[in-house]
C-alpha cells in the first residue's frame, strides 16, 4: 500500500484546513518545494497535492509551485483543485504531474471525465471522489450534490475510471482516525482501486487500511497527523510494508 504525504495548496503556501473550511486554516511552510523535497528524503514514494485556490474558485492558482515542485524532487505526484478544463488538466500534467484528479468536473460532466480518460489514460486521470454524509460533494467541498458516493462511483467505473481518491470530509483534518467501514464497502461494492483519505494519524490506522487490500484499498493519503507530529513517515511507510527509499 502507498503512503501520500499531502500537501495542500493555498496562496503559494503549504496549508491544513479542517474539514475542507478555508477559514480554518493553519500555515505549515511557506515554501512548498522544500516541504516537497522533505517528504522525498524521508522515503516518501509519492505527493498527493492539492491546489485548494483552484478547488474553491474552480481555476488553477498554484501552478507556478507546482512546477517548482517538480523541479525539486524526482519522485511522482498526483494533483487535484480546481481542473474543470483540458487547457488545465494539460497544463498540470505537463507541469511535472504523473496524474491529475478530477472531482466537481466529473460529477456535473461524466462525458469530460470519460473524454479525459480516453486521451490520457486511467493510469493519468483518477477521480476525487469526496463524500459528505454519504453524498458526493463539489465546488471544494462547499456544497453536497444529490447522489451517493457509492452510485457516482459505479458511474464512474462504467465510464473507464480505475482508481479513486476517496475522502471522507467528516473525518479530514481531525486527527480521529479514518472510517474503516465507509472505505471498505465503497472499495468492495465499488470496483475501484481506493486511495483512502481523511483523518489518518497513527500506524494502526494505517495497518487497518492495508487489511483492506484485497478489497481495493491501495493508498493512504496522510496530511495533518504528519505536520502535527502525530506519526513520522517513516512509522507510516513501515507500516504501510513500504520499504524506505533516501533520495
Amino acid at each position: 500500500m502507498i503512503i501520500f504525504p499531502a500537501i495542500d495548496l493555498k496562496d503559494g503556501q503549504c496549508v491544513r484546513l479542517v474539514q475542507g473550511r478555508a477559514e480554518d486554516k493553519t500555515v505549515y511552510s511557506k515554501h512548498p518545494p522544500e516541504m516537497a523535497r522533505s517528504f522525498q528524503t524521508q522515503g516518501a514514494g509519492w505527493l498527493h497535492i492539492v491546489d485548494l485556490d483552484g478547488a474553491f474558485t474552480g481555476r488553477p492558482g498554484n501552478t507556478a509551485v507546482i512546477k517548482a515542485i517538480a523541479s525539486e524532487i524526482d519522485i511522482p505526484f498526483q494533483v487535484g483543485g480546481g481542473l474543470r478544463r483540458r487547457e488545465d488538466v494539460l497544463e498540470i500534467l505537463n507541469a511535472g504531474a504523473r496524474r491529475v484528479i478530477i472531482g466537481t468536473r466529473a460529477v456535473s460532466s461524466p462525458e469530460f471525465m470519460q473524454g479525459l480518460i480516453e486521451e490520457f489514460g486511467a493510469e493519468r486521470v483518477i477521480l476525487g471522489l469526496d463524500a459528505r454524509d454519504g453524498m458526493v460533494a463539489v465546488e471544494g467541498w462547499v456544497e453536497k450534490s444529490n447522489l451517493t458516493a457509492l452510485e457516482f462511483a459505479r458511474q464512474m467505473r462504467d465510464l473507464g475510471v480505475k482508481t479513486a481518491v476517496y475522502t471522507d470530509i467528516s473525518r479530514d483534518g481531525v486527527l480521529q482516525g479514518p472510517n474503516i467501514e465507509a472505505i471498505e464497502h465503497m472499495a468492495r461494492e465499488s470496483g475501484l482501486n481506493i486511495i483512502a483519505s481523511g483523518g489518518v494519524s497513527s500506524p494502526d490506522n494505517i495497518r487497518d487500511l492495508k487489511s483492506l487490500e484485497r478489497q481495493g484499498v491501495v493508498g493512504a493519503i496522510i496530511g495533518k497527523a504528519l505536520y502535527e507530529g502525530k506519526i513520522t513517515l517513516s512509522e507510516a511507510l513501515s507500516a504501510a510494508g513500504e520499504r524506505f527509499k533516501p533520495a
